[in-house]
C-alpha cells in the first residue's frame, strides 16, 4: 500500500505543477497578451527577427504550445503569413526552456548567512504564495490579479516539485534503476519522452519531472540525453494535434512546420552525440557524468539552442516541405475568381498607384458578388432550408472577410504613394466599398442564423407573414441589383435610383413591424416567431442602408461637393422638391405598397409558392422578381 500511497502523492505533486504552470502561464498572458499578439503581428518576413520574437514570446508565457497554437491562430486570421510564422515556430522551441532553467532553483543549497539561501525553491515557493494571495485578495485590482496569479502559479509549480522530490527522494534506487535502463536502450529512451510527452502534453512538465529525480537522487547524461530528445519530439506532436482542429492549409502547414523542425532537430542532436562521443568530445567522464536539476536544464537547453541556430537558414526548405505534405484545399468554382483578385495585390503596383487601385476595385468587384450571392442564398435557406447550404454560406462569408482584411491592408500599404486628388477618391471610395459589401455580407449571414434558429427550433413563420418577407426580399433584390450594376459601371443615374428605393424600403419595414405588432397585440402571432421576425427585418433595412451608402459614394464621382457631408446630402434629397427623386420614390412606393396592402394581416391566406422541384432556386426568385407569376399573397 505504501507504494500505492507513494504513486498518489507523486501525481498530485505533478498536478500541482502542472496547475502552478497553468495559472503563472494565463496570468503572464493575460498581463501581455495584447502586446504580445500585436508585437507577434509585426513580424517581418525575416526568419531571424521571427526567431526572435517566437523566442521571447515563449520566455514570457513558458509554454512553446501555447505559443506556436496562437502563431497558427494569427496565420489562419491573416495577420502574419505561413512565411512570417516559420522562425517563430524554431524561437518557441527555444523559448520554451528557460522553465526548465527557472526549475533549477532547486539546486540551491546554501546556508541562512548565504544571500543565495533567498533563492531555494523552499523558500521561494511559499514567498511567492504569500505575495500571490496578497495582491489578489488585498489589492484587487485587474493589474494585481494578474500579478498575484503569475505569483501564485509560480509558487504552486514549486510546490509541487518539492512534494515530487520529496516522494522520488523515498525510492531512489528504483527510479536510479528505471533510468539506468536507458542507459543501453536509447530508442526505449526516446520514446519513453515521446510517449510521456504525449500523455502529459507539457514538455515543461516532463522535464520538470526528470529534474525532481536529479535534484533527489541526480540523474546520468547517457541516461536521460535520450528521453530529453524524446521529450522534443512529443511536444511538437502535441502541438501538432492542438493546432490543426479546424484549420486551414495555411496554419496547419505552420503546425506541420513544428514537427518537420523538431525532427531535423532531433536527428541533428542525435548526430551530435554520436560523433561527440566516436571523436572522444564525450568522454567517459562526461558521458557518465552525473546530473543535479541544473544539469539537466542545461542539456535541455542545449539541445533546443544549437538546432535552432543550425537550422534557422534552411527554414525556406521547412516551408516547402510543409507545402508538399499539406496541400491545398480544393477551390470551389465559384471563389476562382475571388482568389485570383486576391493574388492579384501585388505590391509591385505601389509604384503605379492607379494600377494598384485597379486591383482592390477588382476584389471589390468581386466582393459585391459573393455577397450578393450570400443573400440569395439565405433567402432560399427561407423557403427551401437545407443545412449543407449553411455551410457555403458560411465559407463565403469567411472569404468576404478575407478579402476585406487582405484589401484593406493593400490600401493602407498603398496610401504614402498615392499623390493625385483623383487617386486618393477612388482609395476613400474603395475603402468605404469594400466595408460596406463586408457588411452586407455579414448581415445575409445575420438572415441566414435567424433562419437557422427557426428551423431548429421547429417553428414556423404563417403564411402572411412569408408573403410579407417575400415583398421585402424582392425590394432589396432590387435595390442590391440597381446598386451593384451602378457601382460596375460607375453610373450616377443608376446611383440616384438607390436613395429613393431605399427610402421606400425603410417605410415598408416600418409599415410591416407596426403589422407586426398588430398580430401581436391581437395574439394572432407566435411571440418567439415574432422576435425572429423583427430580427430578419432590421437585418433587411440595414441591407439596404448599406445600398444607400455605396451609391452615394457613386455620385461624389460626379458631384465633389457630396465629400465629407454624406449625411447632410442624403437629408436635404429626403425633403427636397427633386422632381425626379419625388417620381423615383413614388413609383417604388406604389410598387411595393401595393404588393404588401394585398396581404391580409388578420385572415389566413394560402401557403407561399415553393420553387419548382428541379427549378434552380435563383430562377424562381428571378422569376418572381419579373412578375411573371401572381404573387401567392395576392
Amino acid at each position: 500500500m505504501s507504494i500505492f500511497y507513494s504513486v498518489i502523492a507523486f501525481l498530485g505533486g505533478l498536478a500541482m505543477f502542472l496547475y502552478g504552470m497553468r495559472v503563472m502561464g494565463d496570468g503572464l498572458k493575460s498581463s501581455s497578451g495584447g502586446a504580445m499578439k500585436s508585437v507577434l503581428a509585426k513580424v517581418t518576413g525575416k526568419p531571424v527577427m521571427g526567431f526572435i520574437l517566437g523566442m521571447l514570446v515563449a520566455c514570457i508565457i513558458q509554454s512553446s504550445t501555447a505559443t506556436i497554437v496562437i502563431t497558427v491562430g494569427l496565420v489562419g486570421a491573416g495577420f502574419l503569413t505561413f512565411h512570417q510564422s516559420v522562425g517563430i515556430v524554431l524561437g518557441a522551441n527555444v523559448g520554451t526552456a528557460i522553465t526548465a532553467q527557472i526549475i533549477r532553483l532547486m539546486d540551491v543549497s546554501s546556508g541562512m548567512d548565504s544571500p543565495l539561501y533567498f533563492f531555494k525553491a523552499d523558500n521561494l515557493a511559499p514567498l511567492s504564495l504569500v505575495i500571490g494571495i496578497t495582491l489578489i485578495m488585498f489589492v484587487g485590482t485587474s493589474k494585481s490579479r494578474n500579478a498575484g496569479n503569475i505569483a501564485c502559479g509560480f509558487g504552486i509549480l514549486f510546490m509541487g516539485l518539492i512534494y515530487m522530490s520529496d516522494v522520488v527522494a523515498q525510492y531512489g534506487e528504483a527510479m536510479s534503476g528505471l533510468l539506468t535502463a536507458f542507459q543501453n536502450n536509447y530508442p526505449l529512451g526516446f520514446l519513453a519522452g515521446v510517449f510521456v510527452t504525449c500523455i502529459v502534453q507539457s514538455s515543461s512538465a516532463v522535464i520538470g519531472i526528470i529534474q525532481s529525480i536529479a535534484s533527489s537522487i541526480g540523474v546520468t547524461f547517457n541516461a536521460v540525453f535520450a528521453v530529453i530528445i524524446g521529450v522534443n519530439i512529443g511536444d511538437c506532436l502535441t502541438t501538432y494535434l492542438v493546432s490543426r482542429i479546424g484549420a486551414k492549409p495555411n496554419q496547419r502547414r505552420t503546425a506541420m512546420v513544428h514537427v518537420i523542425y523538431n525532427v531535423f532537430a532531433a536527428i541533428l542532436c542525435i548526430l551530435l552525440v554520436v560523433i561527440g562521443r566516436s571523436t572522444g568530445i564525450i568522454n567517459d567522464s562526461i558521458w557518465t557524468m552525473t546530473l543535479h536539476s541544473g544539469g539537466v536544464a542545461n542539456i535541455h537547453g542545449c539541445f533546443r539552442l544549437i538546432p535552432a541556430v543550425v537550422l534557422l537558414p534552411f527554414t525556406s526548405l521547412f516551408e516547402k516541405i510543409a507545402c508538399t505534405i499539406v496541400k491545398d484545399e480544393p477551390v470551389n468554382a465559384e471563389d476562382q475568381n475571388a482568389i485570383a483578385a486576391l493574388d492579384a495585390l501585388d505590391e509591385r503596383f505601389f509604384d503605379t498607384p492607379a494600377i494598384a487601385l485597379d486591383q482592390v476595385e477588382r476584389v471589390v468587384l468581386e466582393m459585391s458578388d459573393i455577397a450578393i450571392h450570400n443573400f440569395d442564398a439565405c433567402v432560399r435557406q427561407m423557403y427551401d432550408y437545407d443545412p449543407k447550404r449553411v455551410q457555403r454560406i458560411s465559407e463565403r462569408e469567411d472569404l468576404l472577410d478575407n478579402m476585406t482584411d487582405a484589401a484593406n491592408k493593400y490600401i493602407v500599404s498603398l496610401s504614402p504613394h498615392v499623390q493625385s486628388d483623383k487617386d486618393n477618391r477612388q482609395q476613400n471610395a474603395l475603402l468605404k466599398a469594400l466595408i460596406c459589401y463586408e457588411r452586407i455580407g455579414d448581415l445575409a449571414v445575420s438572415i441566414s442564423d435567424e433562419v437557422s434558429a427557426i428551423h431548429d427550433s421547429n417553428y414556423q413563420f404563417s403564411a402572411n407573414a412569408m408573403a410579407e418577407l417575400r415583398i421585402a426580399f424582392d425590394a432589396i433584390y432590387e435595390i442590391l441589383d440597381l446598386t451593384t450594376r451602378a457601382y460596375k459601371t460607375g453610373d450616377s443615374v443608376l446611383a440616384a435610383r438607390v436613395e429613393p428605393l431605399e427610402e421606400v424600403i425603410d417605410d415598408l419595414i416600418e409599415d410591416m413591424n407596426a403589422r407586426h405588432v398588430y398580430r401581436m397585440v391581437n395574439q394572432l402571432c407566435d411571440a418567439v416567431n415574432g422576435i425572429y421576425f423583427q430580427a430578419i427585418l432590421t437585418d433587411i433595412e440595414h441591407i439596404s442602408d448599406k445600398c444607400s451608402d455605396i451609391a452615394i459614394y457613386i455620385l461624389e464621382g460626379t458631384n465633389k461637393d457630396i465629400f465629407g457631408k454624406e449625411h447632410s446630402y442624403v437629408h436635404e434629397l429626403h425633403h427636397s422638391n427633386n422632381q425626379e427623386y419625388m417620381q423615383a420614390y413614388q413609383e417604388d412606393y406604389d410598387k411595393y405598397f401595393t404588393a404588401l396592402n394585398s396581404v391580409s394581416i388578420t385572415d389566413p391566406i394560402p401557403e407561399p409558392e415553393q420553387p419548382e422541384k428541379n427549378e434552380e432556386p435563383e430562377k424562381h426568385f428571378r422569376r418572381i422578381r419579373r412578375g411573371d407569376k401572381n404573387r401567392s399573397a395576392k
